[in-house]
Parts: C-alpha cells; structure tokens; sequence
C-alpha cells in the first residue's frame, strides 16, 4: 500500500488549499479514500441526529503534477484513511509561496500523511518543512460504508417544480423572506435505480421543509471554492437532507 503526490503549479495548490480549508470547517474529521484517477473526502454523519454530510470528489489530474497511488491489492487497488482536516489545512497554511509541496503516506510510529513543503531560499540549499499527520487505515470490510449515497425522491426548502424558491426566517418579531426564481430542478435516480417523474406533481405547489438555521449557516459558511451548483433535498418527513452537496471539479482544468 503507497501513495505519494506532488503539486508544483501555485493556482492547483491555492485551490486545493481551500478545498481542505472548507473540509475542516465542515468536520472534525473525515475519510479520505485514494483511487488511481481521484481522491475522495466522505463524511459520513448522520443526517437525522442533526450532522452533515459530505462527498466531494477531486480529479487528481486536476491539481497534481505527480501522482503515485498502490492499493491495498490489486483487485482493490483503493486505500481507505480517516484523517483530522484541520490537520492538514495547518500544513498546507505552511505552503502559501512553496516551490513544492509533497505529501506521501508514511509509517512512523503509527500511519501518517507527510507533508513536506519545500520553500524558497536565498541560498542554494532547499527548505523544508515536514509536517506528520497521524491517520488511521480503514479495513477492507469497511469500504462499503463510504459510498457515493444515492439521492432519494426530494422537495426543497419551499420551492415548486417552476423554479421557484422561497426562503424565510421567522421569529417573535420579524418574518423575511427571501424569493428565488429561475432555480433549475435537475433529473434524480431513486434509491432502486429508477429515473423519477414529476409529471404527477402540479407545478405550482410549494414543498416545504423547515431546518435549523444553524447548521444551515455551519454548511454556507465552509465553503471557499465556490462550486457551480449545490444540490439540498427534503425526505423522511421534515429532515433537511445536506448530504449531497456535489463540488464539479472536473468541471475544471490546471495547468500541470
């Protein structure tokens, strides 16, 4: 099992900077799973008991100049760690003007992803900064628990199939609301695979859902990369689903 990445081009490190940076505001910590072609950072909460969760998908050609990755065996050539966030946002703080930054899975004294920062000198001789991040490798038996969640049938906040939403706040004293048109209602697939209609639906009537604004805020408030569009969904009766909040990085190009 290795893993070892390189980013050279100062744009890929910035963006992959706030990628981790929104990452650890949203979680203590989180799993990151490792293929040939992406890297994954899953959180997994449990949506009823008032968590977030999470799935953001990053293609590594996207960011990484290098990029070496063996699996744990060659029929799941995949490797499973939960790592703290923060941690890794700390060190990539160290790495704002790096020349190189170099992260590898490592053994030392326990599972780590270093992290080693090479920054500019007036002198001919390199330095470098290595940071250890202790992480934990998730068995094979495991694996399961972190997949893509499906989207199962949804309303919004309230919003109608029209394109329209509608946001409010509510208290003793005030009541606002904030209106929103020309939203898009994008395809899901059901939980058994099936491509749902909403044929059936008249299109002026509102869904609602009511949430903690709370933990609405904690998920606005994380995010630093800007994504195209987020995706929020209303099921099992009045819980608010934050689950699937898609960042399209692949949408995206970096020079290497």
């Amino acid at each position: 099992m290795r893993f070892r990445a390189k980013i050279v081009d100062v744009a890929c490190l910035n963006h992959f900077t706030r990628v981790i940076n929104t990452i650890a505001k949203l979680a203590k910590t989180c799993t990151l799973r490792l293929t040939v072609d992406k890297l994954y950072f899953i959180l997994t909460d449990k949506v009823a008991n008032g968590g977030v969760s999470m799935w953001c998908e990053l293609s590594q050609g996207n960011f990484f100049d290098e990029f070496q990755m063996e699996g744990v065996a060659a029929e799941h050539n995949e490797i499973y760690l939960e790592l703290t966030p923060e941690n890794l946002s700390r060190a990539l703080k160290t790495a704002q003007n790096a020349k190189t930054v170099k992260i590898k899975l490592t053994n030392k004294h326990c599972p780590c992803l270093t992290v080693a920062v090479e920054l500019p000198s007036l002198s001919t001789s390199s330095r470098i900064v290595t940071h250890d991040i202790p992480v934990g490798v998730i068995p094979r038996r495991l694996w399961n628990d972190f997949r893509e969640p499906s989207v199962p049938d949804f309303d919004v906040l309230e919003a109608n199939l029209n394109g329209e939403m509608n946001l409010k706040i509510e208290t003793d004293l005030v009541s606002v609301t904030t209106h929103f048109k020309g939203l898009g209602n994008p395809p899901w697939v059901s939980e058994d695979g099936s491509q749902n209609s909403t044929q059936d639906r008249d299109p002026e009537s509102m869904a609602e859902a009511r949430i903690d604004i709370r933990k609405l805020l904690q998920l606005l408030a994380g995010q630093q990369v800007n994504p195209t569009k987020a995706l929020c969904s209303k099921f099992n009766g009045s819980d608010f689903k934050r689950n699937l909040f898609r960042l399209p990085f692949s949408a995206f190009r970096w020079p290497a």
